[in-house]
Formats: structure tokens, C-alpha cells, sequence
């Protein structure tokens, strides 16, 4: 068993009396990628607000470990675009030293752009320096949402695979919100389909086959992602294509969808 890092039973957030997430519970591990999906209007960035403490619960409990390092990529930033701000500027603001803060970024492979504004970035560099500010942190689980947002779809594709590669490398969890169905599908080892309440949830091939993932996506779609057999002995190119097969006879890691049972691949 891996560790835990968070514990949601029965969580509830409400405004106005109305539930926006409504009694969720998941557990979620170190070496754990979880994607909650779900409509616009669903809760999913409020769920993941909740998780980092930046939204009060209503009811149930929501356990976290003690001392649990949090790495937040917001679904939006809004920066003034009359202020100055260069990347070295807006790294410093994370109160780290230069030299943790430029290995960060030269883990997400945007060191290069050091004196860099930041308004002129391109969306698949904004995101990954989101991700660095939040691997300044020394993250024990990584929150983010839409981490690929803005991003092209080859930009998302390796966005994902260093997620992937940072969840490897840190062995921390990671729980992300993703519009980009195809894509994250292949890269999240569990999947939280959420409409306010969890519909269903599993494994990623598992979940285009449930009727409350259907009824909530509809017929076409689900049917288009059951081309994704999300096996954990290959890896998938942007065509979902498998690259490296399988070895003959080996069978895909056995991991409960709401439990930690595996080790970070």
C-alpha cells in the first residue's frame, strides 16, 4: 500500500444553500494521478479548491496529511497587463532561492526564458511556468487546473508526459481537472467523472463504458474513447497508438480505482 495524502468522505461545498459539490469522497496516494472530469457548472474546480484549503467545506470531513506540501496551478491568471513582470520577477515572488527556483523551471523546460516578460509568453509556456512556480514548493501532491489550457494539442500531449515524468521523478500525487478528454485518458491512471456528485469513477478504459459517464457525455463521445485500452506497460502517441507494447504475457499493474495500492511507474 502507498501512501495517503488526502481523504475526502462525504465532502459537500455549498453557496447560496445550493450544493456545488455534493458528499464526494476519494483517496488519494503518492504516485496517484487522478483526472476529475465532468460539464462545465460541475464543481470541479471548487472540489479542487476544497482539496488545497483555498475553499471552506460545508460538510463531511476532508483529511489531509500533516505537513502535506501543496503545488497549485490555478485555471486562470490575471495579470495586470500594464505591470511589468518578467519570469525571474515572478518566480522570486514564490519567496525561493534563485537556485531552487531555476531548477524548477528547467524542469519544465522554460529556464531559457528567465528574462522573459511574462505577458508575452505563449500559452504552452505559461503553463509550464505555472507548473514550475508550483514544483518550487517541493510538492508532495501537485492540484492543477486545466494544465493544459491554452496549450495546442502537441503542446498538450507533452504537457501531460512530463506530468507524468515529474510524478515518476517526485513520487508525489497528482490531481488535475481536464476538458481534453482524448488526451488525459491516456495519461491519468484513475478517472473521477463528477456532475456535483461522483457519477462514476475508475480506471480510464473502464469509465467510457459506464452509463452515468453516457448519460453525462453522451453516446458519440464515449464511444470515441474506447479506443484508449489504458494498459500500464505502454504508453500512447497523440493518435493513440500504442508505442511500446506490452511484453508478452505480462499483465497491466492491478490497482483498485479508490484505494493506493501501486507504486509510481
Amino acid at each position: 500500500m502507498t501512501e495517503p495524502l488526502i481523504r475526502l468522505d462525504d465532502v459537500t461545498v455549498t453557496f447560496q444553500g445550493s450544493p456545488a459539490v455534493d458528499r464526494v469522497s476519494l483517496t488519494l496516494c503518492r504516485g496517484d494521478i487522478v483526472t476529475v472530469i465532468g460539464p462545465n457548472g460541475a464543481g470541479k474546480t471548487t472540489l479542487i479548491k476544497a482539496i488545497t484549503g483555498l475553499q471552506p467545506i460545508s460538510g463531511g470531513t476532508l483529511w489531509r496529511q500533516p505537513d502535506l506540501r501543496i503545488g497549485y496551478v490555478p485555471q486562470r491568471l490575471d495579470l495586470q497587463p500594464t505591470l511589468p513582470l518578467t519570469v525571474k520577477r515572478f518566480m522570486a515572488l514564490t519567496g525561493k532561492p534563485q537556485s531552487e527556483y531555476q531548477t524548477a523551471l528547467a524542469e519544465t523546460g522554460v529556464a531559457h526564458l528567465l528574462d522573459a516578460s511574462v505577458h508575452h509568453l505563449s500559452g504552452g509556456e505559461l503553463q509550464r511556468l505555472l507548473l514550475a512556480r508550483a514544483l518550487a514548493r517541493q510538492p508532495d501532491l501537485l492540484a492543477l487546473d486545466e494544465p493544459a489550457q491554452g496549450v495546442d494539442i502537441n503542446g498538450q500531449a507533452a504537457l501531460y508526459e512530463l506530468i507524468r515524468s515529474l510524478r515518476d521523478r517526485l513520487h508525489c500525487g497528482v490531481i488535475m481537472i481536464s476538458h481534453d478528454l482524448h488526451l488525459v485518458m491516456a495519461a491519468t491512471d484513475r478517472v473521477i467523472c463528477l456532475n456535483q456528485h461522483v457519477c462514476c469513477s475508475g480506471y480510464p478504459e473502464d469509465i467510457s463504458r459506464d452509463p452515468a459517464f453516457v448519460d453525462v457525455f453522451g453516446r458519440p463521445v464515449a464511444e470515441s474513447l474506447a479506443v484508449y485500452h489504458h494498459q500500464h506497460t505502454h504508453q500512447h502517441n497523440l493518435h493513440g497508438d500504442i508505442i511500446r507494447p506490452a511484453t508478452a504475457g505480462q499483465a497491466p499493474a492491478d490497482h483498485h480505482p479508490d484505494a493506493c495500492a501501486h507504486e509510481p511507474r
